[in-house]
C-alpha cells in the first residue's frame, strides 16, 4: 500500500470518506474505477486518486455514483451523518 505523498488538498469534502469505505470493503482503486466505468462515469487512475486527495472537483454525477457503489449515503460522503 502507497502512502499519500502530499497533503489533502481542499478541493471536494468527500474525497476521504470515499477512501476510507473503499479500504473498509477491501476494495482496490482498480475495482472502484471499473465500476464507475459500469456505471458511465468515465474516470482514470490519477482522477481517482486526485479525487480521493481532494485535489480535485467532484460531478454530481460522480457522488451518487460512487455513493451507490460504496453503499453509503450522499449525506454520509458530504460529512453530514456519521
Amino acid at each position: 500500500m502507497r502512502l499519500r505523498k502530499q497533503a489533502l488538498g481542499d478541493r471536494n469534502l468527500i474525497g476521504s470518506r470515499v477512501e476510507a469505505a473503499r479500504k473498509k470493503q477491501g476494495m482496490k482503486q482498480k475495482e472502484l474505477l471499473a465500476q464507475l466505468q459500469v456505471s458511465g462515469v468515465d474516470m482514470n487512475a490519477s482522477g481517482l486518486s486526485k479525487l480521493e486527495g481532494q485535489i480535485r472537483f467532484v460531478t454530481d454525477f460522480e457522488l451518487v455514483a460512487l455513493a451507490d457503489i460504496l453503499g453509503v449515503s450522499v449525506d454520509w460522503l458530504l460529512g453530514r451523518t456519521e
